[in-house]
């Protein structure tokens, strides 16, 4: 019952003010009309005025007074829109027969049912449209009988006009509610997509780096102690793991220098990208043989050329961070990697004879982490675990019907 009799909605000093000047002009409104009503300049047919039973008068206190009492309510139309609109009403009809020689204005139900219609559900607009209609129809008005029947026509087509409108002013709103709720929604949506896309990049960026550093730093310091076995039996082969291990730093450098131009904004090219692909895969090798592991590379069918740039790229960094692992952790002295390429995927074995790793490494550890990641995100599947015979193995399968998808 209360959110008939209050209605909760804000309202600044600008709505109150805006509320008491319509309800101002409409009492304004409705004393111009009901004198001009009954003056005899508005009708200066006398014979006319004889057959409608109209006189010559001019209104007095108590015409405006009960002209107020259907008016100055408004003030408080939007915060108490129905009891507005029934004293407005019950004024209307209650005080209309005592007026012989004019009507009053019904312009203080108008705006009272503009109001209903317009701040309140559309059942209770056809209810206040209803109950004011047949209000009207039924008040009895002193005037002649032909004035009174073109007075009742006139009201209740003001009436229906001001429910009507009132109705649409509502839908108007309502639409341009919608419509900015739209709007609103669609720039967080904007802004989460983007702020989505820079987490994502920022996580690349990330794995990059340490993808970067933990497998060079890896191979410097192997070359480092191969150059310090060596460097008294064999101070040849201890220069060129010192050399092997500078061109390694050197490189790292050079492929960070390159990620951090990007980041900041640089419009300078590097000389190459800060990633590599599958074409260095001998190169992993090649480091491992250095360090008296064996190393065995086959790459089967697999071309590059037939194989997505960015897929080719991830097959070369999770290789690249499982050569890590073994020379970190696997004490290994065999490792095979084989590449393979059917029409529907693409996959990459990365195998070593080493002691493999405990569940806690496996959860504690980083880069089997972020290589699960870089597949998943690729549509692909991971396995990383420890063979039944001794060692670790990794198998990676990326599907390349799914690339469009994975890759958006």
């Amino acid at each position: 019952m209360e959110k008939y009799l209050v209605h909760n909605r804000p309202m600044s000093a600008t709505d109150w003010a805006f509320d008491v000047a319509v309800a101002l002009l409409a009492f304004a409104f409705g004393a111009v009309q009901m004198i001009l009503s009954v003056s005899f300049e508005f009708m200066p047919d006398e014979m006319l005025r004889r057959i409608l039973g109209i006189e010559a008068v001019v209104p007095g206190t108590a015409a405006f007074l009960a002209l107020a009492l259907t008016t100055l309510p408004l003030a408080l139309r939007r915060r108490f829109p129905w009891p507005v609109f029934v004293f407005v009403l019950i004024s209307y009809v209650g005080t209309q027969g005592f007026f012989r020689e004019y009507s009053l204005a019904v312009v203080g139900c108008m705006v009272a049912l503009f109001t209903i219609a317009s701040e309140c559900s559309r059942k209770e607009a056809i209810i206040a449209s209803v109950a004011a209609v047949a209000a009207l129809l039924l008040v009895h008005n002193p005037t002649s009988e032909s004035l009174a029947l073109l007075l009742r026509f006139q009201n209740v087509v003001l009436l229906v006009a001001s429910a009507l409108a009132g109705y649409a002013y509502k839908v108007r709103r309502e639409y341009l509610q919608a419509t900015e709720q739209r709007a609103a929604a669609a720039e967080r949506a904007k802004e989460e997509e983007a702020a989505r896309r820079v987490e994502e990049e920022r996580v690349r960026i990330a794995r990059e780096v340490h993808d970067i550093t933990a497998h060079s730093l890896s191979a410097v310091s192997i070359q480092a102690a191969a150059a310090e076995r060596m460097i008294d039996r064999n101070p040849e082969a201890a220069k060129e793991a010192i050399a092997t291990a500078r061109h390694t730093a050197k490189s790292a450098l050079e492929e960070l220098r390159s990620m951090i131009g990007v980041l900041r904004g640089e419009d300078a090219k590097p000389d190459y990208a800060p990633t590599f692909g599958t074409e260095r895969l001998p190169d992993l090798c090649e480091y491992l043989r250095k360090v008296d592991i064996r190393a065995e590379f086959d790459k089967g069918n697999y071309s590059k050329e037939d194989v997505p740039t960015f897929i080719d790229v991830a097959l070369f960094s999770v290789a690249r961070e499982a050569v890590t692992n073994v020379l970190r952790h696997a004490q290994a002295t065999q490792v095979n990697i084989r590449l393979a390429k059917d029409p529907q995927s693409v996959s990459l074995v990365v195998e070593d004879n080493g002691v493999g790793i405990s569940q806690n490494q496996k959860s504690e550890g980083h880069g089997i982490q972020g290589m699960a990641e870089r597949v998943n995100l690729l549509g692909g599947t991971f396995l990383a675990e420890n063979k039944p015979g001794g060692g670790f193995s990794i198998s990676v399968s990326i599907p390349l019907g799914k690339v469009g998808e994975a890759h958006d």
